[in-house]
């Protein structure tokens, strides 16, 4: 008669080494990112919240770089306007 063997402590320590390995790489995923919330997994609101603010903070971002241009685009007239006066001022001498 044929039997099969099976070694039940080695099925169970092969459970567990595979659980704690994916529990390894879990942690390591979190370290390496260095967010608190990395999928919607582990914190759904938070990761709902986290994404707006980081969409606000994108807008603030292209704001602020809008603001920067217009104040250049100001200073490039203010510019052109000065030699419009100089020019203005040597054709009344």
């Amino acid at each position: 008669m044929l039997g099969i063997n099976t070694n039940v402590a080695s099925l169970t320590a092969q459970k567990n080494l595979s659980g704690s390995g994916m529990g390894l790489n879990n942690a390591i995923a979190r370290l390496s990112s260095g967010l608190r919330v990395n999928s919607a997994k582990d914190d759904a609101a938070g990761l709902a919240i986290a994404e707006r603010m980081q969409a606000q903070i994108k807008g603030y971002d292209v704001a602020a770089r809008n603001a920067n241009d217009g104040i250049s685009l100001l200073q490039v007239a203010d510019g052109a306007m000065g030699k419009i006066s100089d020019n203005l001022q040597r054709m009344r001498e």
